[in-house]
């Protein structure tokens, strides 16, 4: 009979072992880390280099700008709450096209998470092509795209919401596979033994597990639609980012205008972060009694 306590190290060689890799997981991190820094600091002085002034002289006039909009504002103070109310459709369209594109972007990557993920795919020799879809759909941003769009279509939200839906659908498209790699496959092979389609599979057997999450993740990424459907307002893409465009490129005199829509945007993504930091704490553990 073989001594299997023969092959069992003391204690002495486990130590040593864990000395071991602790030493090197120290010498890689500190590698990755010099790496880092080296990199940061070559990008920065190349940005620098490049731009037209010196950051250590603009960075003393870092608060120039916002100082002139305030102190302007501070003297029309009596005309913001009309600027809020003119300017309040803007926001109301910058909102829908945050809405529509993350609606049609979870859609979109709901069926690509799905066509992705092992034990789900219906094809599942092309799940590295639905993958790839995903990862291009993301890694392209959003201006690009808009950008494109509005060269083909024309200024105004629609290609705004396109462009957001696309990248929308990349991005959730990774996160819902993650959560579908979670999910049970019990409900899946059940459904499968009574002859249901793969459509019935998905909506019958994965969707109630990870419905929660999925719209926990589409909220959280709602809130990021808002910014870049504002950010992309700056393009043409029409929206309150647009108006704020304008009022910025005209200067003083309208600087007014300026900080009425920078607190319209403020309330508005402070109001839906809280609205949907509570809807998604409340999907995840449920109604507090």
């Amino acid at each position: 009979m073989a001594d299997l306590t023969a092959a069992r190290p003391t204690l002495d060689e486990i130590r040593e072992q864990y000395t071991d890799h602790t030493r090197r997981k120290r010498l890689y991190g500190g590698i990755l880390l010099a790496v880092f820094v080296a990199m940061m600091v070559a990008g920065f002085r190349t940005a620098d280099d490049r731009n037209a002034g010196s950051f250590g002289e603009g960075f003393t006039r870092i608060f120039d700008y916002p100082a002139e909009v305030l102190a302007e504002a501070a003297e029309k103070a009596a005309q913001l709450p009309g600027h809020v109310v003119h300017f309040f459709p803007a926001l109301v369209e910058t909102l829908n096209i945050a809405a529509a594109s993350t609606l049609v972007g979870a859609v979109v990557g709901t069926l690509l998470s799905m066509l992705a993920t092992r034990g789900m795919a219906p094809w599942p020799a092309l799940i590295p092509l639905f993958r790839r879809i995903s990862d291009i759909c993301r890694a392209i941003p959003e201006i690009v795209i808009a950008l494109v769009l509005i060269f083909v279509l024309g200024g105004g939200p629609v290609p705004a919401m396109i462009a957001i839906a696309i990248h929308t659908a990349g991005a959730l498209g990774k996160l819902f596979s993650e959560v579908n790699e979670n999910a049970s496959l019990k409900p899946v092979e059940g459904l499968t033994s009574v002859g249901a389609s793969w459509a019935q599979r998905m909506a019958l057997g994965v969707l109630p597990q990870v419905g929660p999450n999925y719209v926990s993740y589409a909220l959280l990424r709602f809130e990021i639609n808002i910014r870049a459907s504002a950010i992309l307002g700056f393009v043409g893409a029409g929206g309150i980012g647009y108006e704020l465009k304008n009022a910025m490129s005209w200067g003083q005199g309208r600087y007014d205008e300026a900080a009425a829509i920078f607190l319209l945007l403020f309330v508005t993504i402070v109001a839906v972060d809280q609205l949907s930091g509570l809807l998604r704490d409340r999907l995840t553990h449920g109604a507090k009694a």
